[in-house]
């Protein structure tokens, strides 16, 4: 046992401030320079995860406190990344779990918690945000205690220790009503003396389970995990097993442990080090690097299956080529290819239409993760309706059903009842939370929230805070109302005129502006009316030898709708599709030929 030696998991609902207390303890403990400057929510490095204010692959660093090293493991806090949560479980023996003052227990609280319970890790509750103006301490806590009771957890397990802490005022405490700031050391106090040392045999037969991968030019794949058993050099030979027998001998080239933001040579490893290590060569996620004399593979890795499917196919719209580099089935298929190996969340695999694949993972914004990174590198693709997986259970079909937490403002609780209902939604609890807004908890089918997020932004304003998390499985139920109004489908390819922009906004919602081209068979705008309309977005006026009027010379067009990627996918039906390039998210129908289409729909 390393007595100088701590692993933690931090583990949060999205937006709980955990990326924020990260940094916190990064800060506080010495891991910069003085003079060093180091950008906010430093733990997020991707361009996809700074931008979006996410945390999307799980990280890991080091601090020093009071002569012992804390290996700290930042997690996605969003539920459609909950399998890199339950990877990176496996990795510590203490969590650090943090709870919005105001906010409480939300979906992926009830989810990463259920799963380290499990796993035996036993947690530190962090009440983040104290500072807010409607902080509930005392409350957040019962819940918490009872979540916990209900969730199944030990007498240890509920014996946790609690911290109250402001991570953007930079300080914790043991009392919520101490007015003394300070700084962060009672939270790391707390680690040192609630989070058990690491266990396992050094002087055992090496044992290392893959957990994640990272990458450099250099040294290829680098293989990241915690040392379950004996020690390891740079140079020395292991073999990489899994559970269906394969067994592959690779000389291990370097070892890393981490440090701050960055990593660091080190000169051996030993039971209990979460590290990472060069010169595996054709090792996925979960498999085991062990001594060549004693090739014992752990357990593999279980996490929950996916809930949601979409079909993925190379994109043959008229465009094609234009803006990527890659566009063919055969580029698709390698890309997915190295996507299955590495992200043990998703499950791939070819469909039934020729060079056509079905990818599944737990979310549209899991999903959309993907096909957003694939863009950026150059890919074009197009994209089928979200499908929902269903599974037999005892000769009867189920589907899955989501805790669905829904926060607005009190004025708009009315029409998110309604909206909510009309998918099959079944209110379950609603609670005011003193700053003029409301919290609604929900048990809704996956079917039902498809598309939901959409019509809520839009009937709210923008205001309202949505998350859910997989919660059980029912019969499957009838059909659930989708989108109620058909889509104006451009005629011809060219360029688009104001002109004629101006005469079809009266028949819908545009998603088009003057100068953009189009092709025929795409999506220019929603229609008024239930049925879809072919309309002509490229009409221009004839020219004449009779003067125009001033009139006719100014056109007024209301602003085009702008979707991101997550709201096209969620708005296309069964016949339609979205083209994704690296230059343009389009929506199309699958058959763009009008007659063609007109033709399979009778």
């Amino acid at each position: 046992m390393k007595k100088d030696l701590r692993n933690i998991a931090i583990i949060a609902h999205v937006d709980h401030g955990k990326t924020t207390l990260v940094d916190c303890l990064l800060h506080q403990a010495g891991a910069f320079r003085a003079s060093q400057k180091v950008a906010e929510r430093a733990m997020d490095r991707g361009d996809l995860e700074r931008e979006r204010g996410i945390t999307i692959l799980s990280k890991c660093t080091s601090i020093q406190w009071k002569g012992v090293r804390i290996n700290i493991v930042d997690t996605p806090g969003h539920v459609d990344f909950g399998g890199e949560v339950e990877r990176i479980l496996r990795m510590v023996d203490g969590a650090l779990v943090v709870v919005d003052a105001v906010e409480g227990p939300m979906p992926q609280t009830r989810f990463v918690l259920r799963k380290a319970l499990v796993l035996g890790i036993l947690p530190i509750l962090v009440v983040n945000k104290i500072d807010r103006p409607a902080a509930r301490c005392h409350a957040v806590l019962d819940e918490f205690f009872d979540l916990c009771v209900e969730l199944g957890a030990s007498d240890e397990q509920l014996d946790f220790p609690v911290i109250y802490a402001s991570a953007k005022r930079g300080y914790a405490r043991i009392d919520p009503g101490d007015t003394d700031v300070g700084d962060i050391s009672a939270l790391l106090d707390a680690v040192l003396s609630g989070v058990p040392a690491p266990g396992g045999d050094p002087d055992g037969p090496f044992q290392f389970q893959v957990t994640t991968f990272d990458s450099t030019e250099h040294l290829g794949r680098i293989a990241i995990g915690r040392v379950s058993r004996g020690r390891l050099k740079p140079g020395e030979d292991v073999s990489c097993v899994d559970g269906n027998g394969r067994n592959l001998t690779c000389r291990v080239l370097r070892i890393f442990g981490f440090s701050g933001l960055g990593r660091y040579d080190a000169v051996s490893c030993e039971a209990g080090e979460i590290v990472a290590i060069a010169g595996i060569r054709d090792c996925e996620v979960g498999d085991t690097l062990c001594s060549p004399t004693h090739p014992e593979a752990l357990p593999p890795l279980e996490i929950d299956q996916p809930t949601l499917s979409m079909e993925f196919c190379a994109n043959d719209g008229p465009f094609v080529g234009q803006e990527g580099d890659f566009v063919t089935a055969k580029h698709l298929e390698e890309r997915l290819g190295r996507e299955r190996r590495q992200n043990v969340g998703m499950i791939i695999e070819p469909a039934e239409r020729p060079g056509t694949f079905k990818v599944a993972g737990r979310g549209v914004l899991h999903l959309s993760i993907l096909v957003e990174t694939m863009r950026r590198e150059g890919y074009e693709l197009c994209l089928g309706r979200p499908r929902v997986i269903t599974r037999m259970e005892n000769g009867v079909r189920v589907e899955p059903v989501e805790w669905l937490v829904v926060e607005v403002p009190e004025t708009y609780v009315g029409i998110v009842l309604e909206r909510v209902s009309n998918r099959g939604g079944e209110l379950k609890e609603m609670v005011a939370l003193g700053t003029g807004r409301t919290r609604m908890d929900f048990h809704m089918t996956t079917r039902g929230l498809i598309g939901l997020r959409s019509s809520l932004l839009t009937d709210t304003r923008g205001t309202v805070i949505m998350s859910h998390n997989l919660h059980h499985w029912r019969k499957l139920s009838g059909e659930i109302e989708t989108r109620q109004r058909g889509v104006l489908i451009a005629k011809e390819t060219g360029p688009v005129t104001a002109y004629a922009l101006e005469n079809l906004q009266e028949r819908g919602l545009l998603f088009t502006e003057p100068g953009h081209r189009v092709y025929g068979g795409q999506i220019v705008g929603l229609h008024t009316r239930s049925n879809d309309l072919v309309v002509n977005p490229c009409k221009r006026k004839h020219l004449t030898n009779m003067r125009s009027s001033t009139k006719d010379s100014t056109v007024v067009l209301d602003a085009a709708i702008k979707m991101s990627l997550e709201e096209c996918i969620e708005f296309v039906q069964e016949d339609e599709l979205v083209e994704v390039t690296p230059g343009a998210v389009r929506l199309r129908k699958r058959i763009r030929n009008h007659s063609r289409r007109k033709s399979a729909s009778k």
